[in-house]
């Protein structure tokens, strides 16, 4: 890629990344706090600096770098008069993670998205909850303490996503017909769920330079949308978000939320299958004496 052309694809990467990023770099100068908005940098510990760099994949030849900090960052490697991504120094240093995410990708994929569990596990964080103890203290409960439990009791939960699951309160954990754990999460996370689409942003910015930079945004954006309707089911009231409550409490409430979250299942598969590519493509770019990457 020439100097000219990588530069522009930079500085529009840029661009797009610090309007993704701009709140929180302004609410941490004010102290300010948006539960909505900043779980996507307190849940997942990712600095904005991270989403600003700008990485081409595996296998693409930046020319004319030498003046550039690129030339002195990890995982690059000279090539001719530019630099490449040293995907073989990735792969070998990390197989496990490599492995990891390309199981538990392509098997989510794999498996028929559901979409009858209406967001409940966030009902199921705050279920009996003492006074005091709510996750989200700033926000209020939309319904009274006792009506939001009642939702609990009346609907059936099937949370399938552990790191969701695990936040349950102790009363709530019998409520739920699935048993997630860890060492099983490959063999629970089904593409319905909106915990398993968000994280499809962590897997790639694991993968680092691997995932193209406009890859790592797409991923982000589908976070961010994903995390604006799981908040608008739960039981808070975000209205002081500018976020109109989806009340998976009714009817016409779970309709709403299958059907946006159907979109959700849809375009996390296609972004699931590009971090795979991106991973294919920097196998494919291996030296033939290169061992022991597929382990």
């Amino acid at each position: 890629m020439t100097l000219d052309d990588w530069r522009a694809r930079e500085a529009a990467h840029q661009e797009r990344a610090d309007e993704f990023t701009a709140g929180w770099r302004s609410r941490r100068a004010t102290g300010e706090q948006h539960p909505v908005d900043d779980f996507l940098f307190t849940y997942y510990p990712y600095k904005p600096s991270l989403l600003r760099r700008w990485h081409p994949g595996a296998g693409v030849v930046l020319d004319g770098v030498q003046e550039f900090e690129r030339a002195t960052w990890r995982w690059y490697a000279p090539e001719g008069g530019g630099v490449v991504v040293d995907a073989t120094a990735f792969l070998e240093a990390k197989p496990s993670l490599i492995g990891f995410v390309e199981r538990i990708l392509s098997q989510t994929a794999a498996r028929p998205a559901q979409f009858a569990c209406f967001g409940l596990h966030e009902w199921a964080m705050v279920y009996k909850v003492a006074e005091g103890e709510v996750r989200h203290e700033s926000i209020p409960l939309r319904l009274s303490a006792a009506a939001t439990d009642e939702v609990v009791e009346s609907n059936r939960i099937a949370c399938s996503h552990f790191d969701a699951f695990r936040f349950f309160t102790p009363d709530a954990l019998s409520t739920n017909h699935l048993s997630p754990t860890r060492e099983h999460q490959e063999q629970f996370e089904q593409p319905g769920c909106l915990h398993a689409g968000m994280d499809v942003y962590k897997w790639a910015i694991k993968l680092g330079p691997l995932v193209s930079g406009e890859l790592l945004l797409d991923c982000f954006e589908l976070a961010r949308d994903i995390r604006q309707l799981d908040m608008q089911a739960s039981p808070y009231d975000v209205s002081q978000f500018g976020l109109e409550a989806v009340q998976i409490e009714t009817r016409e409430g779970k309709a709403v939320y299958a059907a946006r979250q159907k979109v959700f299942a849809a375009r996390s598969n296609v972004l699931r299958a590009r971090v795979l590519d991106a991973i294919a493509q920097a196998r494919a770019v291996q030296p033939d004496n290169a061992s022991g990457l597929a382990d």
